[in-house]
This record gives structure tokens, C-alpha cells and sequence, in this order.
């Protein structure tokens, strides 16, 4: 990517829920809509064409 340091860490530094699809801060723990614990860090990468 070829975006700026401060914009790509924006965007890309969060945890989405696997349940509700909801946006959380890196170190949460659980959700903040559903409040489930099935978090996953995201992509970071294309998936790829």
C-alpha cells in the first residue's frame, strides 16, 4: 500500500467481530456491539485476483 504511516494505521490497526462484523479497538477483548469473544485482527492485505 502507498498510503501515509498515521492513515494506513487507521484504518488497519482493529479487531472486527466474527459474529457481528463490528469494528473494535485492537486490545479489546470482546465485542462492543454483541459482546462476543470470537474476535479476529483485520486483513491487512487484498484477497487476491
Amino acid at each position: 500500500m502507498t498510503r501515509f504511516p498515521e492513515a494506513e494505521n487507521r484504518l488497519l490497526n482493529k479487531k472486527i467481530c466474527m459474529k457481528c462484523g463490528a469494528s473494535n479497538a485492537v486490545k479489546a477483548e470482546r465485542c462492543r456491539r454483541c459482546r462476543s469473544t470470537e474476535l479476529r485482527a483485520k486483513a491487512k492485505e487484498g484477497r487476491g485476483q
